[in-house]
């Protein structure tokens, strides 16, 4: 920080739309002149990345873990909801991110979460109430709302959330949306009520629209939920009220990439690099009126080395003037941090998880509701199918791929929830999580009962974490912050991870990315049917069915 140093290469101004041979001199942690020179060479210095929406706790890392990898893709700040723990520990899970994030050099611009519990219809670990949001944005390490999901509440203006968005505004800080397929008279009122961004939008036609309300998108393209080809087209069409995201990223994803994919992706198809610069590094700066600067004079020293401005592979990371990353390295230590978390269950029995034909709803043809998991996105289909019934019990459906999912609560001993799922195809096994947005109550799917239970099972006895098993083998990784993140090495993480991810679909699962896409099903807030530890849940009709 003390230290002054000089960087000659290809200045990329994104603001002004212009690139030219430049000298930069770094003193003190900033940039304290940009001036013209010859025969720079053919790397290009620009604004580092942010990331305009994650939820760091997908990741399985700690913030200063997740810093590790992300610096490596010149990634130099998120805008980081901690909703995840904050479900599980309140208060006290937001101010553990908050401190061990400033031990490392990163940005972490956290948001108060909005949504704690996100319904009524779940068990979540804590409350976050009017009060005690208002109390987070008044701290200056807290610059917005975090995604206010409860759409409903802000519809049929609920005291508590139009609270929650009034104390933001009062503390002069933006609101994040979280508004699925909410289109016309109703995303207007949404909007109206001050909120500024949304990152839910799955078809142009519902951007568009949101758009032209004044709000802005966010394109995510994350392990899960992935926009990207859907919405691209936006970023030349409304340059300055666009942003990108990654939302959810596992950590094997985060190891290959970040903010810098997108870019790469998006000039691919032809969209002006100025356009996805603008998005990927300026316009969560001005949205969020973040201390980072634009690498202009007298900013933060925050930017980057890259080849070139078409594959975005970063040579070099730079954070408030320190070199943090370079040539594929990353120089932040990795954080010896205590845990915290909230677990206090006991383990289960197969007995436990059967299902009797007349404790689960049946249509007046005797189907059953089925729920329909989609590759690449959040929401689910309702599909009515015949059940398979064995002694008077419902079961899975092997070759017709309606598999037994089950929540069970974390929090405290009581009965499971069961319901049937379609699309995770596996023809042997099972797997389990306390990864369960949002929660994060225990999400497993298997074959049958007895695997089942053992994937719930060993994750009990970690305290929290993911579990893949089938007749010969099983494996855990345990995640004992909240159940949600590990405190080892993120090189560590990813490559652990990246096994069990592939035992997972060995079992015979297509998808993409099966542990994030399990973590959904217990989503409420994203239609349209979900299981909670309360029962199935109508996400059109907002109940438990």
């Amino acid at each position: 920080m003390g230290t002054s140093y000089t960087l000659t290469g290809q200045y990329v101004d994104i603001l002004k739309k212009n690139i030219y041979p430049a000298q930069l001199t770094v003193s003190n942690g900033q940039i304290e002149k940009i001036e013209h020179c010859d025969n720079a060479p053919m790397h290009y210095i620009m604004p580092g990345f942010i990331d305009s929406h994650v939820h760091i706790e997908s990741s399985m890392l700690i913030p200063s873990a997740f810093a590790k990898l992300a610096v490596v893709h010149g990634t130099i700040g998120t805008i980081s909801d901690p909703h995840e723990i904050a479900n599980v520990c309140g208060v006290e899970g937001v101010y553990y991110m908050i401190h061990n994030g400033k031990k490392v050099p990163f940005h972490f611009f956290f948001g108060a979460p909005s949504c704690v519990p996100a319904t009524i219809f779940e068990t979540a670990g804590a409350t976050i109430n009017s009060d005690q949001v208002a109390e987070l944005l008044a701290n200056k390490d807290i610059y917005y709302l975090s995604e206010m999901m409860n759409f409903p509440g802000v519809l049929n203006k609920d005291q508590e959330v139009m609270k929650k968005i009034s104390a933001a505004h009062k503390a002069g800080k933006p609101v994040d949306g979280h508004a699925p397929g909410l289109m016309g008279a109703q995303a207007q009122q949404y909007i109206q009520a001050g909120i500024s961004t949304d990152h839910e939008c799955f078809t142009i036609e519902e951007a568009v629209d949101k758009l032209s309300y004044g709000m802005k998108i966010l394109i995510r393209e994350g392990s899960a939920a992935k926009n990207f080809d859907a919405l691209h087209e936006l970023l030349d069409d409304h340059p300055t009220m666009m942003m990108l995201c990654s939302d959810d990223k596992h950590p094997d994803s985060l190891l290959e990439g970040h903010i810098n994919v997108l870019c790469a992706r998006a000039v691919a198809k032809g969209i002006n690099v100025f356009n996805v610069l603008r998005a990927a590094c300026i316009n969560p700066v001005l949205h969020y009126q973040l201390p980072t600067g634009f690498m202009q004079v007298g900013d933060p020293a925050n930017f980057i080395v890259v080849e070139d401005l078409v594959h975005f592979k970063v040579k070099q990371t730079y954070i408030n003037g320190a070199l943090v990353a370079e040539e594929g390295k990353s120089f932040i230590p990795t954080i010896q941090e205590k845990v915290i978390n909230q677990f206090d269950t006991q383990a289960i029995h197969e007995k436990d998880i059967e299902l009797a034909k007349e404790h689960y709803p049946m249509n007046e043809q005797g189907l059953i509701p089925v729920i329909e998991a989609i590759d690449g996105q959040l929401i689910t289909h309702c599909l009515w199918r015949q059940p398979t019934i064995v002694q008077n019990q419902l079961a899975s459906n092997i070759e017709e791929d309606i598999l037994k999912v089950v929540v069970y609560n974390r929090y405290f001993k009581t009965a499971p929830k069961i319901a049937f799922i379609k699309n995770f195809n596996f023809k042997k096994g099972a797997i389990a999580s306390t990864v369960a947005h949002d929660s994060h109550n225990i999400i497993a799917v298997g074959v049958d009962d007895a695997s089942i239970v053992k994937a719930i099972n060993l994750v009990i006895k970690e305290k929290g974490g993911i579990s893949c098993v089938n007749e010969q083998e099983e494996q855990v990784l345990g995640l004992p912050v909240a159940g949600l993140m590990s405190v080892e090495d993120p090189y560590w993480v990813a490559q652990s991870y990246t096994q069990i991810d592939l035992m997972a679909k060995s079992l015979g699962s297509k998808l993409g990315a099966p542990f994030m896409t399990l973590s959904f099903m217990a989503l409420l807030v994203i239609p349209h049917l979900k299981l909670s530890d309360k029962g199935l849940f109508d996400g059109d009709g907002f109940k438990i069915f």
